[in-house]
């Protein structure tokens, strides 16, 4: 792990120019390698798969901007997973020896290797992309929208597709009131069994007598099978440390854990 500087944003607009220069890196024709470490990925070698992509990108200069790391693509019958921009193109069940064919064919040829790429099988059709995959075509993605997409490690990556923007919108333009007001009209519930409303939670917590108030996250996976806290906790972690920054605002709390 690298070090980095700390910076502090005085401002939303210091803010917003930093997001600016940050989308460069997820432009349309930039070159970038993406491969799933989630936990199906993960089991099945997608680390080391990640660390001969990183190694070839040393040894051939093919104007790659960058190889990383992303979370849960939801697809994990068909990992190890490796996206490939520009064109996104979507290839399934890679193994260590295809990495090379990858490399040469498609990022450095841009060409497609046909033999990785999903084939439905009701109709024999190969899906070059996720969009075209029947599996991802009746989704709508939400809390998961940038699984897949951003380094899960990279602040920079998620502030470069929009992060922060809701809590520096609260923290300047909204009342703790408004906050959950918002909350409340948005319908918002918990992803548990028991879908309890969030804005009677948070309002309940303001209302609530005695300080200091404090902010708890719950990354239980409680019912059977179920991930999808840590899907979200291992594909977007800053999301949830927003998420309870803007919580924290709202009910009048000033630690989290």
């Amino acid at each position: 792990m690298t070090a980095t500087a700390t910076r502090r944003f005085a401002s939303v607009a210091d803010l917003e120019r930093e997001r600016q220069g940050l989308r460069e890196r997820f432009r349309p024709a930039a070159k970038r390698i993406r491969i799933c470490i989630g936990t199906g990925c993960a089991a099945r070698g997608s680390r080391r798969i990640y660390e001969l992509f990183c190694q070839a990108v040393k040894e051939v200069d093919a104007g790659v901007e960058a190889v990383s790391c992303v979370g849960c693509h939801g697809f994990c019958e068909r990992g190890p997973i490796v996206v490939v921009q520009p064109g996104d193109v979507f290839y399934q069940r890679v193994e260590e020896p295809d990495v090379a064919e990858i490399f040469r064919e498609t990022v450095v040829g841009g060409r497609v290797v046909e033999r990785l790429l999903y084939q439905d099988p009701a109709t024999g059709a190969k899906a070059r992309t996720a969009a075209e995959i029947p599996f991802y075509k009746a989704q709508q993605r939400i809390v998961l929208a940038q699984n897949g997409v951003i380094d899960p490690t990279s602040i920079d990556d998620y502030i470069a597709v929009g992060g922060y923007a809701a809590l520096a919108k609260a923290l300047t333009k909204m009342t703790p009131e408004q906050v959950i007001e918002e909350v409340e009209r948005s319908g918002l519930r918990g992803r548990g069994g028991g879908g309890f409303p969030t804005g009677r939670k948070w309002r309940s917590c303001r209302e609530a007598h005695g300080n200091p108030k404090y902010v708890l996250c719950n990354g239980d996976e409680g019912d059977p099978g179920a991930f999808m806290d840590r899907s979200i906790m291992e594909g977007n972690p800053h999301s949830v440390l927003e998420g309870m920054a803007i919580g924290a605002y709202a009910i009048g709390a000033d630690r989290g854990y």
